[in-house]
């Protein structure tokens, strides 16, 4: 089992950067895929991000494509995203994801993620 907490939020303007941390507790944090998702007021939850555990493949939402890197760094139980060019669109409480399994994967939707951290907000003026 694994614990995420999610930091690095914040408010910024629009055009700004933030870089969203999620920091893993528990073992084998390298058995983990892991993803990014959103959710603004009166919306649904949406997928943003997804790496696998390696780190060598990654999925964006064309919303954020060239704008966001999910990152992770294995040996700090912990996974990234830099966000660059944020828009006011882009406001919302973000929450990291991670789901063990034995081979690489990623995956956009929420229900197959196991584990949720409990959100950081992140909010951008125009």
């Amino acid at each position: 089992q694994v614990q995420l907490v999610e930091s690095g939020g914040g408010l910024v303007q629009a055009g700004g950067s933030l870089r969203l941390s999620c920091a893993a507790s528990g073992r084998a944090f390298s058995a983990y895929n892991m993803g990014w998702f959103r959710q603004a007021p009166g919306k649904e939850r949406e997928f943003v991000a997804a790496m696998g555990r390696s780190g060598g493949s990654t999925y964006y939402a064309d919303s954020v494509k060239g704008r966001f890197t999910i990152s992770r760094d294995n040996a700090k139980n912990t996974v990234y995203l830099q966000m660059n060019t944020l828009k006011p669109e882009d406001t919302a409480v973000y929450y990291c994801a991670a789901r063990r399994r034995y081979s690489e994967a990623l995956s956009t939707r929420a229900s197959w993620y196991e584990y949720w951290g409990q959100g950081t907000q992140v909010t951008v003026s125009s």
